[in-house]
């Protein structure tokens, strides 16, 4: 298992970067070059469900392990789901990586918010992630800044 980290600085605020990467509209641009289409559905709850979902409807099912709004949000993936909407999480495939985090923080720079990302992933997939968090956060810096 692979730990990976990405961090930039966006002028604006905390609040205004969390809005970008959480408000259902600019969450699909900026998660883009992880999957067309991407959505995140949550209940916003540490304990609850949250899925990140392709544009096909099938992704992973986490939970927020950890919320702090605007300064943080952590959230453990426990395995997939698929286009009919069923979840795994037993097969020996997903009870592999189950349990994996993946990071938020924002940190108030008076005026800038410097975002860093942290994702555990395996290394098969460690391309994939930096392409994804490298683009999509620049994505989030453009739009927290300009929109």
């Amino acid at each position: 298992m692979e730990t990976l980290s990405y961090e930039i600085e966006i002028n604006a605020s905390p609040q205004k970067v969390w809005d970008v990467l959480w408000d259902s509209g600019t969450y699909a641009e900026w998660t883009r070059f992880f999957g067309a289409g991407s959505v995140m559905k949550s209940d916003w709850k540490v304990g609850g469900k949250t899925y990140f979902l392709n544009g096909e409807g099938e992704g992973m099912v986490s939970t927020i392990d950890s919320l702090d709004e605007p300064h943080q949000i952590i959230f453990k993936h426990l395995g997939m789901v698929d286009k009919e909407g069923n979840e795994d999480t037993r097969s020996k495939e997903v009870m592999e990586w189950s349990g994996c985090f993946e990071k938020y923080i924002l940190i108030d720079l008076e005026g800038k918010t410097k975002l860093h990302a942290e994702v555990q992933t395996e290394k098969e997939w460690e391309e994939h992630m930096n392409t994804g968090f490298t683009k999509g956060l620049e994505i989030v810096k453009d739009l927290a800044e300009n929109k």
